[in-house]
């Protein structure tokens, strides 16, 4: 579907500390660049997470640069198909990928990859939708510390997740760390997690937080705990998991722009500097930020951080948990 609006990781830091080394002689490519549409791969379906920050983002660097930014959804293999598809790309300066955490945890779980985790170069974090631990209103808990205790209680309660090494299944492993008995149900998308415990098929999950808030105004799903560093303005009652003594349940389904190997630097700069400016657009910012959602930017530099941190945070959660895809 498309949509118009008018690793390891030290080889991508080693990729993206190349692009600086030669940028400025070639500067001028970026003083010419764009001249006409640019396509952002989406490799998840439309209407997630993923996707609605895609076209935010999407919407905030066409405002920018005066040229419209396509999106491409190319959904598979949680995430693999889309990404494989950009890095394999001419690296022409317009296609690139909207990566989520699978950009980063998909060559930790997966034995064969069709490309190189340092054959996308990243650009730059667009946003942050916090993963919020949901259960049915009828669970007898109402805290992420109660769910731990409840089902030890239990000896074991449901949690859907969104398929081996989704999001979900990352928050799943963190609360068994904490010493939750938690049995893993297993589906396709998020959007059936949701479903599963609304209608009772499991206790408990964790999706973003643009996906769950709607059901839980709605009474149909109660907030545990959201596992970011944040409140929500759009729901500043619900409490982090750090406020609730479990620091490390920490992890958000971000949004970032990553570009086929050997895009020119000038140009990979010129776009981050487009969407760090475009998401300070008042009127984009107050529509995620209703959502739950935290508008980013920032440096090549600081997502390159970011996405380190996550690959050697999370790497050893899969490793310790055996997780492999299915």
């Amino acid at each position: 579907m498309t949509r118009s609006f008018r690793s390891p990781v030290r080889g991508l830091a080693l990729a993206a500390a190349a692009l600086f080394t030669s940028a400025a002689p070639l500067a001028h490519a970026a003083d010419a660049w764009p001249n006409h549409v640019i396509k952002f791969v989406v490799p998840f379906t439309a209407g997630g997470a993923n996707d609605l920050v895609a076209r935010a983002g999407a919407e905030a660097v066409s405002k920018r640069i005066g040229q419209p930014v396509v999106i491409e959804n190319r959904p598979g293999a949680g995430g693999v198909v889309g990404a494989d598809y950009v890095a394999k790309s001419k690296p022409d300066g317009y296609t690139f990928l909207v990566g989520a955490v699978g950009t980063v945890t998909n060559s930790l779980i997966r034995p064969k990859m069709p490309y190189q985790p340092d054959d996308l170069v990243p650009v730059g974090l667009i946003a942050v939708s916090p993963s919020v631990i949901v259960a049915s209103p009828s669970l007898p808990v109402n805290n992420v510390a109660e769910l731990v205790a409840y089902s030890k209680k239990q000896g074991g309660v449901p949690f859907a997740t969104a398929g081996s090494g989704s999001t979900p299944h990352f928050v799943e492993e963190m609360l068994k760390e904490k010493g939750a008995d938690l049995n893993v149900v297993p589906y396709k998308s998020g959007s059936e997690s949701i479903t599963a415990v609304i209608g009772g098929q499991v206790a408990a999950t964790s999706e973003a937080s643009i996906v769950v808030l709607p059901q839980i105004k709605a009474g149909k799903l109660k907030a545990l705990g959201a596992t970011w560093d944040k409140h929500m303005p759009a729901a500043p009652n619900i409490p982090t998991t750090a406020e609730q003594g479990l620091a490390d349940v920490r992890i958000g389904h971000w949004a970032g722009i990553f570009a086929p190997k050997g895009t020119d630097p000038a140009i990979v700069k010129r776009l981050n500097a487009e969407l760090t400016a475009g998401m300070q657009n008042a009127e984009i910012r107050e529509r995620l930020i209703q959502n739950g959602i935290e508008p980013a930017g920032g440096s090549v530099e600081s997502f390159v951080a970011f996405i380190r941190t996550e690959r050697d945070r999370l790497g050893r959660i899969a490793k310790n948990a055996h997780m492999t895809a299915e």
